[in-house]
C-alpha cells in the first residue's frame, strides 16, 4: 500500500491534483471556524445541540453550523438545487431537451443549478436567521439581512470550491467537501468516548460493540454500493461493406443502490420541518404531544423515517433511470436481451428487475439510517452521532475517489490501490 502511495506521488500531474484537492479542503476547514459577526455562537450552539436533526446537518457541515460560521449552511442548498433540477428535467420539456444535447446542454443546466442554489441559500439563510433571532446580538432587519447574505456568500463560495476540485483535483468536489466535514468530527467523537470511559459512564465492552457494529456497517455499505444485477445483452451482427460489426455479448449493470444517499437526505429534510417548529413553540401542548409520540427515537418517528426513505428511493430511482429509454437505446444499436423481445417487453423486464433490486437497496438504506437508535440501545453511549447516513457518504465518496486514483495510476502503468 505504501509503495502504491509513493507511485501516486511520483506522477507530477496526479501529485498536483492531490495537493490542489487538499489545499481546497484546508480552506473549507479554515472557513468552518470563522464565525459570522454579530452572532452569539454559544447560544446558537446550545440550540443546535438540543436537536438530533440539527446535529445531523452539523455533522455534514463539519461543525460549521454549530459554530455559526460563514459556512453554516454548508453545501446543502446546492444539493437541494441539484435534486430539484433533476426532477424538473423530467417534468419540463425544455430542460429535458437540454439534457439530451450533450455537453453544451449540461453546461446550461449546471448554470441554472448555480442560480437556484443562490436563491435557495438566501431563502434558507434568511429563515435560519429569523428562526434563531435570539442568538443575534443586535436583532433587527438590517442585522437579519446582513447575516443571511454572509452565510449565502459562504455557501456560494463552497459551491465554487467544489466545482474547482472536480475540474482541477481528484474526485467529486461537492462529495469531498461533505466527506471532509464528516471526517473532521471523528477526533472529537473519540475524545468524547474517552471522557465517558474515564468518568465511568460506559465500559470497554460498549466501545468494543461500537467498533464491531461500525465495521459490520462499513462492510455492508461497501457490498451494497458495489452490488450490481448484470442483465446480459446480445448485439446482432451487422455487415457494412466488407466489415462485420457487432455480434458481441455484454451486460447492462443495474446497481442495487441506484439512488445513493439522496433518499435519506430527502427524508431528513422533510422530518426536520416539524422538528424545527416544535423547537420554536416548545412550551405549547402540541409541541409536548409531538415530542412524546413523534419525537426522535420514538417508534412512530422511526417507522415514518424508514417508510419515507423507502418511498423516496423508489421515486428517485424512477427519475434517474427510465426503463423505456434504456430499452429504446438497446434496440437502436441492434441489441436484445436473450429470451426477451425488443421494445416494450424489454422495458417491462428491466422495470421488474429494477423494482426487485430497488426494494433491497431501499430497505438497506432505511436500516442504516435508523441505525443510531439501535446503537444507542446496545452500547449505551450517549450523545454520539453514530450516523449510518454519515457512513454511507464517507464510504461512497472514498470508493469513488479511490477508483479515480486507480484509473490515473493504471494509465501510467502503475499498480493501483484496489486489488
Amino acid at each position: 500500500m505504501l509503495e502504491n502511495v509513493m507511485s501516486a506521488l511520483k506522477a507530477s500531474e496526479l501529485r498536483s491534483k492531490l495537493l490542489y484537492t487538499l489545499g481546497m479542503i484546508f480552506i473549507f476547514r479554515l472557513g468552518a471556524h470563522i464565525p459570522v459577526p454579530g452572532v452569539n455562537t454559544e447560544r446558537f450552539s446550545e440550540l443546535v445541540s438540543s436537536g438530533v436533526i440539527f446535529g445531523f446537518f452539523d455533522v455534514i457541515s463539519g461543525g460549521a453550523l454549530k459554530n455559526f460560521s460563514v459556512f453554516a449552511m454548508g453545501i446543502t442548498p446546492y444539493i437541494n438545487a441539484s435534486i430539484i433540477m433533476q426532477l424538473l428535467t423530467v417534468v419540463i420539456p425544455h430542460l429535458e431537451r437540454l439534457a439530451k444535447e450533450g455537453e453544451e446542454g449540461r453546461k446550461k443546466i449546471t448554470q441554472y443549478t448555480r442560480y437556484l442554489t443562490v436563491v435557495l441559500a438566501f431563502i434558507q439563510g434568511l429563515g435560519m436567521v429569523i428562526g434563531v433571532g435570539g442568538s443575534l446580538q443586535n436583532p433587527g432587519p438590517a442585522s437579519y439581512l446582513m447575516t443571511a447574505l454572509t452565510i449565502t456568500a459562504g455557501t456560494t463560495f463552497l459551491m465554487w470550491t467544489g466545482e474547482q476540485i472536480t475540474e482541477k483535483g481528484i474526485g467529486n468536489g461537492i462529495s469531498l467537501l461533505i466527506f471532509a466535514g464528516i471526517v473532521s468530527r471523528v477526533p472529537s467523537g473519540i475524545v468524547r468516548v474517552a471522557e465517558y470511559l474515564n468518568a465511568g459512564t460506559i465500559n470497554i465492552l460498549s466501545i468494543i460493540l461500537l467498533v464491531v457494529i461500525g465495521g459490520l456497517v462499513i462492510a455492508g455499505v461497501v457490498a451494497v454500493q458495489e452490488g450490481q444485477r448484470r442483465i446480459p445483452v446480445q448485439y446482432a451482427k451487422r455487415v457494412v461493406g466488407r466489415r462485420v460489426y457487432g455480434g458481441q455479448t455484454t451486460h447492462l449493470p443495474l446497481r442495487v443502490n441506484q439512488a445513493g444517499v439522496i433518499p435519506v437526505i430527502f427524508a431528513s429534510s422533510l422530518l426536520m420541518f416539524p422538528e424545527t417548529l416544535v423547537k420554536w413553540f416548545s412550551n405549547s401542548a402540541v409541541a409536548a404531544f409531538y415530542t412524546k409520540w413523534f419525537g426522535w427515537g420514538t417508534a412512530a418517528h422511526t417507522i415514518i423515517y424508514a417508510l419515507l426513505i423507502i418511498g423516496f428511493t423508489y421515486f428517485y430511482t424512477a427519475v434517474i433511470m427510465n426503463p423505456a429509454d434504456v430499452a429504446d437505446n438497446i434496440k437502436k444499436y441492434g441489441g436484445f436481451i436473450p429470451g426477451i423481445r425488443p421494445g416494450r417487453p424489454t422495458a417491462e423486464y428491466i422495470s421488474r428487475v429494477m423494482n426487485r433490486i430497488t426494494l433491497a437497496g431501499a430497505v438497506f438504506l432505511a436500516l442504516v439510517a435508523i441505525l443510531p437508535n439501535f446503537v444507542l440501545l446496545v452500547t449505551r453511549i450517549p450523545n454520539i452521532y453514530f450516523g449510518g447516513t454519515a457512513l454511507l457518504i464517507v464510504v461512497g465518496v472514498a470508493l469513488d475517489t479511490m477508483k479515480q486514483l486507480e484509473s490515473h495510476l493504471l494509465m501510467r502503468s502503475y499498480q493501483g490501490f484496489i486489488k
